[in-house]
């Protein structure tokens, strides 16, 4: 399965108005935002967990991050609430679910396989001060990529011309960029040598983004 496949082109994505499309767990849905590959495969979803729902325990061959957007996820190494930044790498291994439900933006089979570093963190609680309405906690970095995480005040522009492509989801609130109005879960991703420039909304807004990533995109080694 391709979707979103092509990274020398712009994507938008309103996820709020995808169909939830059943997974092969019972209680646990997806709306699909890129994908090479079937259920093995380098893919960016956004993931919805009924209350009571998990996933049966699997390895991460190639890695996996997320984000929790609502509710708790859990697993045997603990409760991850709404604003928790996750990254499992390749070799780490769980079995995931929640009594409570929750919805996570899942990222997998993006990581140098031989990446070991392990860590769970709260955004929130990395935020730098603010620069002319915009605060920023830089979540990772390596020499692949940069993942960030911000919050931009009523009107402040988030901008930046990172080398490697462009990746946002909104997590809160609204931006507007090159034409288009994106609200929660709504998501881009720039190709390389496009910049960006997000100007948020009227109630501010809370953006995760990822630069420098788009040219180690492939199908996963299996």
């Amino acid at each position: 399965m391709e979707l979103n496949s092509d990274f020398s082109s712009r994507v938008v994505v309103h996820s709020d108005q995808l169909e939830w499309q059943a997974s092969p767990m019972k209680g646990v849905d997806r709306r699909m935002l890129d994908r090479i590959g079937g259920e093995v495969a380098r893919a960016t979803t956004i993931v919805r967990y009924a209350p009571g729902s998990k996933f049966s325990a699997h390895t991460h061959t190639g890695g996996e991050e997320f984000i929790v957007l609502d509710g708790v996820f859990q697993d045997e190494h603990g409760d991850f609430p709404a604003g928790t930044y996750v990254r499992n790498p390749p070799t780490s291994a769980h079995t995931p679910g929640s009594e409570p439900g929750c919805t996570i933006f899942v990222k997998l089979w993006q990581f140098n396989l031989d990446d070991r570093t392990q860590f769970r963190k709260t955004m929130a609680d990395e935020l730098a001060a603010p620069v002319d309405g915009v605060s920023t906690a830089t979540l990772h970095k390596d020499d692949r990529e940069i993942v960030t995480y911000s919050h931009l005040d009523p009107g402040a522009v988030l901008n930046s011309d990172a080398a490697g492509g462009i990746e946002l989801l909104v997590i809160d609130g609204s931006i507007t960029t090159g034409g288009d109005d994106l609200t929660k879960d709504g998501w881009l991703r720039l190709p390389e040598g496009q910049a960006l420039s997000a100007t948020a909304g009227s109630h501010g807004a809370k953006v995760w983004m990822k630069t420098g990533h788009l040219p180690f995109a492939k199908a996963p080694a299996v």
